[in-house]
């Protein structure tokens, strides 16, 4: 599992990246993303054996899912298949009375971004809703994004991975840092891996895998 930190408001890091494929290259298409509990869970993590444990249930249902419309949204297919697309300005918070549109979630849970590939509707300004359309939509969740939400990170190798890797974190690095064991830590990682599913006519692809809408 990848952990994100939480912060009043904080950036999405490591941000999701997509690349769409088999789009219609003349019809205009929106790219938003939200983030979802992956099941009714709080955690707690186990420093004696280095593992999170279930610590009880929760209550989603006071917080309303919110939907982060890609800034280039709404473009043409073709544009979008050129090129990999970056959610890499996606803010998260945990401030459930947050009123500038940033995603909100819970500390202490399990959550997995879904990408949503959605047909252009010129009866409707998406950019002005915070929900998806009933119609147009093709969504995709990959098992490899999903993350736990903490405000202070549970591992140290976690805390100086993202110290390295992070490029907002510039100000806490150590330029003589041996970055061995954090090279290692990244590769073990599941999103380096291939994963393919492909069925056309419609399909999305993660970081080199791709999975398919049928």
């Amino acid at each position: 599992l990848i952990v994100t930190h939480l912060f009043s408001i904080s950036r999405m890091f490591p941000s999701v990246r997509v690349k769409v494929r088999n789009l219609d290259p003349c019809q205009q298409y929106y790219i938003a993303m939200d983030v979802m509990p992956v099941d009714s869970k709080r955690y707690r993590y186990v420093y004696h054996s280095s593992q999170w444990m279930v610590a009880g249930n929760t209550d989603h249902s006071c917080i309303s899912p919110r939907l982060y419309v890609h800034p280039d949204s709404p473009c043409a297919g073709e544009t979008w298949m050129r090129q990999v697309i970056s959610f890499d300005r996606v803010k998260l918070t945990n401030n459930e009375m947050d009123d500038k549109g940033h995603i909100i979630l819970q500390s202490m849970h399990k959550y997995k971004p879904r990408v949503h590939v959605i047909r252009h509707d010129p009866r409707l300004d998406l950019s002005q809703i915070q929900s998806l359309p009933a119609e147009g939509v093709h969504s995709f969740s990959f098992p490899e994004t999903e993350f736990t939400t903490v405000t202070a990170y549970q591992n140290q190798q976690i805390t100086k991975l993202k110290i390295d890797r992070n490029p907002f974190a510039k100000g806490f690095r150590d330029p003589g840092r041996n970055r061995g064991v954090l090279d290692g830590l990244l590769e073990s990682y599941p999103w380096r891996g291939p994963l393919s599913l492909d069925f056309k006519p419609f399909a999305i692809q993660l970081q080199g895998a791709t999975l398919s809408y049928f």
